[in-house]
C-alpha cells in the first residue's frame, strides 16, 4: 500500500480514536451491555414474603404439599383449613418432608382449584434420618419436628428382630427424639423373652394384641406430641394407627407364610391427627405413619451417635481406656471385661454384639 493510503487509514482511526464522526459507535463509548430481549436485567434481591401464612406439611406426593394452617395462624382468614401447595423455585434444592412449618403465599384459601406456594421453611426442632445402606453417606430426611419414635414390632409372624431395633434406637436419639416401643401379636407369643435385650433402657413398653390394644395408655402418650411410627413391613402398625385414627383408612396387608416377610402397604408418609374425647380441643397430638422397611441405614451417623444408642452400656464404656474403638480387637475394652466377670448377662452381651456391628 502506498504511504498515500497509510496516511488516510492512520488519519480515519485518529477522527474515530478522539472527535471524528465516528466517536459514537467506538467501542470503548459503550457503557451499557446489550439486552436483545428487551427486559430488566435480574436482581439477586428476593421479595421478603412479609404476608406468609405458616402451615405443617402434612403429606407428599409427587411435588404437590399438602398444609394444614392452624386456626388463627392466618390474621385475614382465621379458619383452620388444609391446602395445597408447590415448592418456590429458589427452594428447588431443598427437601421438603412431614412435619415441616413451611411459610405459604399465594392463593392460601384452601378452596377447590387453589395453589399456593411454599417460599420458606421454619428451622427444624428435630430431623429423623436414614440412609439405603451403611455404606452409604447421603442421608435421607424422614420426618421433622417430631418429639416421639414408636417403634411397633411384632411378638412373632414377622419373628422381631433385635438390631433392627437397635437401629431404630440410634437414630432415635441421634435426632434427639424420645423412643417409645410397642410389641403386637403378643397372643401369637411370649414377648418377654425379646423385651429383655432392653429391659436396661428407660424406654416405655406397650404390648398389643388383636382386639385388645393398649389404645388408652398410647393415646395419654401421644397427647401434644408429634409422633413418628416406625416398623417392619408386616408388624401391624397401619392396624394399630387406624385403631388410634380411625378415619386414616390406611392400608393393611398380611405377613407371606413361606418368607415370614410382610408386604409393604405403606408407601408414603402421612400426618395424622389422633383425637382423644375430652382432650382439649379433641387433639392429643399428631400420629406420621413411615412406610415399612426392612432395614434402616445409619451410615449418616457418626460413631458418638451409635453410642448414644446404648445408654445401658454407657457406665462401661467410660471405663474404657481412652480411644477404645469398643470393637472386637480393641485392647483392654471394658466391655469384655464385664461380659467375662458378669456384669452384663446373655442379653447384656448381645448388646454388645449389636453395638460392634453397628461401629464397623
Amino acid at each position: 500500500m502506498s504511504a498515500r493510503g497509510m496516511n488516510w487509514l492512520d488519519s480515519a482511526d485518529d477522527d474515530e480514536d478522539e472527535d471524528g464522526p465516528y466517536a459514537a459507535y467506538a467501542d470503548h463509548a459503550v457503557r451499557q451491555r446489550p439486552n436483545p430481549k428487551a427486559n430488566r436485567p435480574r436482581t439477586k434481591r428476593r421479595p421478603e414474603h412479609a404476608d406468609a401464612v405458616t402451615g405443617m406439611v402434612t403429606a407428599v406426593d409427587r411435588g404437590r404439599y399438602t398444609a394444614l394452617v392452624e386456626a388463627g395462624a392466618d390474621p385475614e382468614d382465621p379458619s383452620e383449613r388444609s391446602l395445597l401447595a408447590a415448592r418456590a423455585r429458589e427452594l428447588r434444592s431443598t427437601a421438603i418432608v412431614i412435619g415441616d412449618r413451611a411459610q405459604l403465599v399465594g392463593d392460601t384459601s384452601g378452596d377447590e382449584g387453589s395453589l399456593a406456594r411454599i417460599v420458606g421453611l421454619e428451622e427444624r426442632r428435630t430431623v429423623l434420618r436414614r440412609s439405603a445402606d451403611d455404606s452409604d453417606r447421603l442421608e435421607r430426611v424422614m420426618v421433622a419436628n417430631a418429639d416421639q419414635m414408636l417403634i411397633v414390632i411384632a411378638a412373632a409372624n414377622p419373628e422381631p428382630r433385635v438390631r433392627l431395633v437397635d437401629r431404630y434406637l440410634v437414630a432415635a436419639y441421634d435426632a434427639g427424639i424420645r423412643p417409645l416401643l410397642c410389641i403386637t401379636k403378643v397372643d401369637l407369643a411370649d414377648p418377654e423373652p425379646f423385651l429383655g435385650h432392653f429391659a436396661a433402657l428407660d424406654v416405655p413398653v406397650f404390648r398389643s394384641a388383636r382386639g385388645s390394644e393398649p389404645l388408652a395408655e398410647i393415646r395419654e402418650s401421644l397427647a401434644g406430641r408429634t409422633t413418628v411410627f416406625v416398623g417392619h413391613s408386616g408388624v401391624g402398625k397401619s392396624t394399630l394407627i387406624n385403631a388410634l385414627v380411625p378415619e386414616a383408612e390406611r392400608e393393611t396387608g398380611r405377613v407371606n407364610e413361606v418368607t415370614g416377610r410382610g408386604r409393604h402397604t405403606s408407601s408414603s408418609s402421612v400426618a395424622l391427627r389422633a383425637a382423644t374425647p375430652g382432650a382439649a380441643g379433641g387433639d392429643s397430638g399428631w400420629v406420621i405413619d413411615t412406610p415399612g422397611v426392612r432395614s434402616f441405614g445409619l451410615g449418616h451417623v457418626t460413631s458418638e451417635g451409635i453410642l448414644r444408642g446404648f445408654t445401658d452400656l454407657a457406665e462401661i464404656i467410660e471405663e474404657c481406656p481412652r480411644g477404645c474403638t469398643h470393637l472386637e480387637d480393641a485392647p483392654d475394652c471394658e466391655l469384655d471385661a464385664a461380659i467375662a466377670d458378669g456384669r452384663l448377662d446373655a442379653a447384656g452381651a448381645l448388646r454388645v454384639d449389636s453395638l460392634r456391628r453397628l461401629l464397623k
